[in-house]
């Protein structure tokens, strides 16, 4: 039955769905994510799901191809006026890998070795990139039987970052929600300045099919400019959302536009669970103790490193952990979680979109920050230590 490629694609969705109506009734004090994750390693444990599952629904090859348009699409989300002002995110970013991997090398060293705490560092402080330098580096030199642990890290990350971040920064959206009552005509002022852009393609033809073109052209070219510079494709993509709506190219909230949304987030959560393939319940219950030391003091050391950069640069710290814990999760989690949390805080339509607007663009610089720049820096020379 689940050689068949839509049913396999319904069972993949029910779980989706399942995270998405817990994370409605809970009011984003669940994350989606969090619950789709957990649901997917019991029904293999549970021999519900198969581990080959993922390979027999199209939605795996189409989450891939919409991995550069969803990033375009982000671009356009961002006014750049409210990215000029995003280097504190950065920062803060940065001071939370930093303090992470001061903790891990002091605490996790002493107990499970260098090489192994050195091995968990990348991924939990980026993602799928930092761990494919780890793991190449470690069959390299022939400590095979240690690449369990940061692969148990990639896999496990988000289910430690997710509730944390959300949890965070629902209290900062509610306070901010509540700080002097929004003026609702403030609202409307910002939404009318967001829509005011000049746009190459006159109104009547802009249509779903064209408004997804343009963001598969910023796509393909963001991942040729990739391969011709060896920048990550992902910054790339979202230069090109930022120049495109910059210039009229591309129209406010793209993607939403063009009615395609909610499919390609649908694709895109499918292409994360692969990573969690390989843990099997023996695998998991063996290695565990290691990689919950690692991912525990990794995360005590981006909350510090979270509060200390929030400190610095003045910011309210349910900001400035949120943005620090994004090396945990990075995008499409970062993004799920701001829209969640104001969905579930707004009292309208307007107030909601406000909302979002604030506390998306610090969480998507953090979470590039991380894992397409330095996480991939740190497990580089992490790697070359050993």
């Amino acid at each position: 039955m689940l050689n068949e490629p839509i049913i396999a694609t319904v069972f993949i969705l029910v779980l989706v769905m399942i995270g998405e109506v817990v994370s409605v009734a809970s009011r984003a004090r669940i994350p989606m994510l969090f619950v789709v994750f957990l649901g997917y390693l019991l029904a293999l444990w549970t021999g519900i799901f198969p581990t080959n599952l993922t390979e027999k629904t199209p939605l795996t090859m189409f989450g891939s191809l919409m991995i550069a348009p969803l990033i375009v699409h982000m671009g356009t989300l961002i006014p750049l006026k409210t990215l000029k002002t995003q280097y504190k995110s950065v920062l803060i970013s940065i001071f939370g890998i930093i303090f992470a991997t001061i903790l891990i090398l002091l605490i996790v060293t002493p107990i499970l070795g260098y090489k192994t705490a050195a091995a968990g560092i990348g991924p939990l402080t980026g993602g799928i990139i930092a761990f494919v330098i780890t793991s190449e580096k470690l069959q390299a030199i022939g400590l095979t039987s240690i690449v369990v642990i940061p692969a148990l890290v990639l896999a496990l990350q988000s289910l430690i970052g997710l509730p944390l971040a959300s949890n965070l920064l629902r209290k900062y959206a509610l306070k901010l929600r509540d700080q002097n009552d929004i003026n609702l005509d403030t609202v409307e002022e910002v939404a009318a300045t967001a829509e005011v852009s000049k746009s190459w393609i006159p109104e009547k033809y802009a249509t779903p099919v064209i408004l997804v073109f343009q963001l598969f052209l910023g796509g393909g070219l963001a991942v040729l400019l990739g391969k011709w510079t060896g920048i990550h494709y992902s910054l790339w993509a979202l230069a090109i959302g930022f120049i495109g709506i910059l210039t009229g190219f591309y129209r406010e909230n793209m993607m939403q536009r063009a009615n395609s949304f909610g499919i390609a987030t649908a694709g895109l959560i499918v292409v994360l669970l692969p990573s969690l393939n390989s843990v099997t319940f023996k695998v998991f219950i063996s290695n565990i103790p290691a990689v919950l030391l690692i991912l525990l003091v990794g995360a005590v050391g981006i909350i510090i490193g979270g509060i200390v950069g929030s400190k610095i640069f003045k910011w309210d710290k349910y900001l400035g952990i949120p943005v620090a814990l994004t090396a945990m999760f990075g995008f499409p989690g970062d993004y799920m979680i701001c829209e969640e949390i104001s969905r579930s805080l707004a009292r309208n339509k307007q107030e909601e979109k406000w909302l979002f607007s604030q506390i998306l663009t610090p969480l998507l610089i953090g979470g590039f920050t991380t894992v397409t720049i330095a996480s991939v820096v740190l497990a580089s020379v992490l790697m070359g230590t050993l």
